[in-house]
């Protein structure tokens, strides 16, 4: 069935260790294992997808119960065993997707059969694919069999997402975490793969195909299949060809683009975005490129060209290395938070395409931006000689905000904050006290923001932009976050949020509380209660309300 398949990840699929590629530790360490006689309960294998995990199940389940042994475990001609084995139909070896069945009903019967020993082999096996899709319910029900299984039983589970297996299945069992194929090695394979099938394809496209098979043997057989049925008789596929057939594109235009964005040339940056958007390149996929372009533009003096996977050829690689010696730090690292953040918006915006040009726009206006000390003469110069100009925005005005966005804590304590006093723009807000923020909430209607301040904060400390707390176990996990946002919105300057050791005030609501409690007992010994209770026993005094005479 499988030799006679025309798709090659099954056509090529390993049948024993010595097939497998880049997982030789893995091999050897199960292989050691099966001659010593100490087979675990249960294997795990976990990684991404294509690298190996059911194809190394088969092989575990073959060399556990072929007729001729370890030693001479069955490769071309194969025993009754393992042929039943390849082909899964092997009534002592079950493979089960728990994708498809999930339940603790399913896990039940898998637990049923096992009761019964094997009937035509050593042992009976159970392969379990995407274990992780198993219920909590299904997980439970399998614990006490995986942990003391009879001698002929053996669990193999595969998955990509070990964090959603819980931990008490995770030790019982021996764990494998299979790693990535490397580059160069799934090259060297997939060039005998083309060879084999008689393909005629250059390296550079081959190593197109590497490159976005991820280390994926799978998704690398996948695409070689799809490029070999492109071609016609006697045809090549280059690089050019296997760009259009995979829709990506020469990284040489995303490193010319990038020199004409640091120029400022704004019809020449649009022309060749249109011209890659033409050839059939999605959006997504040019900002996920121009990512990758920036990481290369930051940190090019601490790569080789054998380190960039492909990614780069010689020329490209000494390009981005000169270009690099013209553009600061600063300039790459603001330019990748525009990227991630126009990575986000393609996801809400109903034409992605005008998105990436008006992305591309923003980066040639930012390209010359300078670092807050560097302006900041500039700025108070400014502000004296046109202080009846304050709505114009200049481009250093840009940046400086922009500056203040990616400043941590430890840069802002080094800022000497402004008193309230010399702030200088219209409209600002001063806040003085913890019950004026508490007040200006209510104005503003964040009574979310109110609510934690009264309940779950003790004040330590209040002054000019610098509030310091303690809290308790319920205080929102945001709440640092959006109160230091509304904060910068409502008074046009920064506020330190910091944590305090000291217990401080105790919280308002206690405080209320505390005072209600307060006036009820001195009602209770005041004689007019006492009066009360006379005519009535069972009076309960549950409030008191304060009332303030007008003075006259």
């Amino acid at each position: 069935m499988i030799k006679n398949t025309k798709v090659l990840a099954l056509k090529y699929r390993p049948k024993t260790f010595d097939d497998l590629i880049g997982q030789e530790v893995v091999s050897k360490t199960i292989i050691n294992s099966i001659k010593a006689n100490k087979v675990p309960n249960a294997y795990l294998f976990t990684g991404i997808r294509g690298i190996g995990k059911t194809t190394i199940a088969r092989i575990i389940a073959k060399s556990l119960n072929c007729l001729n042994g370890i030693e001479n475990l069955c490769k071309k001609d194969l025993c009754e065993n393992c042929e039943a084995i390849a082909s899964s139909r092997h009534i002592d070896v079950l493979e089960m997707d728990a994708a498809s069945k999930t339940g603790v009903d399913d896990v039940r019967d898998l637990i049923e059969f096992s009761r019964y020993g094997p009937t035509t082999s050593k042992f009976k096996i159970f392969i379990i694919d995407e274990v992780h899709m198993l219920s909590k319910q299904a997980f439970n029900a399998l614990l006490k069999t995986l942990e003391e299984p009879p001698e002929y039983l053996k669990f193999i589970f595969a998955t990509t997402e070990i964090k959603k297996i819980p931990i008490t299945v995770v030790s019982r069992c021996q764990r494998f975490d299979l790693s990535r194929i490397k580059s160069t090695e799934l090259l060297n394979f997939i060039k005998k793969i083309k060879d084999k099938e008689k393909g005629n394809a250059t390296d550079e496209a081959l190593k197109l195909i590497v490159k976005i098979s991820e280390g994926s043997v799978r998704d690398a057989l996948s695409l070689l299949d799809r490029a070999l049925l492109s071609l016609n008789d006697g045809k090549e596929l280059d690089l050019s060809s296997a760009q259009k057939l995979f829709g990506y594109f020469d990284k040489s235009q995303l490193i010319d683009m990038f020199n004409l964005i640091l120029k400022g040339d704004q019809a020449k940056v649009i022309k060749i975005y249109r011209n890659i958007y033409d050839q059939g390149v999605e959006p997504k996929i040019f900002i996920n490129d121009f990512l990758e372009i920036l990481y290369y533009f930051k940190n090019i003096n601490l790569l080789t060209l054998e380190s960039t996977n492909f990614s780069l050829n010689d020329e490209e690689f000494n390009k981005i290395k000169e270009i690099s010696n013209n553009v600061t730090s600063d300039v790459l690292i603001l330019f990748w938070q525009f990227t991630i953040q126009t990575l986000n918006e393609l996801d809400i915006v109903s034409n992605q395409h005008l998105s990436i040009e008006m992305f591309l726009l923003r980066l040639i206006h930012i390209r010359n931006f300078k670092p807050k000390d560097e302006s900041q003469n500039y700025e108070e110069k400014k502000d004296n000689d046109n202080a009846g100009e304050k709505n114009d925005i200049s481009p250093n005005i840009m940046n400086k905000e922009t500056v203040n966005q990616i400043k941590n804590v430890t840069q802002e304590k080094k800022i000497k904050l402004k008193p309230y006093i010399e702030a200088k723009q219209k409209n600002e807000i001063f806040i003085k006290s913890l019950n004026e923020l508490i007040e200006l909430c209510i104005i503003k209607k964040e009574m979310k923001l109110k609510y934690e301040l009264e309940t779950n904060v003790n004040l330590v400390k209040f002054e000019n932009c610098r509030i310091e707390i303690s809290f308790n176990d319920n205080l929102d996990k945001d709440f640092v976050k959006n109160l230091s946002t509304k904060l910068l919105e409502w008074t046009n300057q920064r506020w330190i949020i910091s944590f305090s050791k000291k217990h401080g005030d105790i919280s308002i609501k206690n405080k209320e509380k505390n005072k209600q409690e307060e006036l009820i007992n001195n009602a209770k010994n005041s004689e007019l209660y006492k009066t009360v209770l006379n005519y009535f026993s069972d009076a309960e005094l549950i409030d008191v309300k304060t009332i303030k005479k007008d003075r006259e």
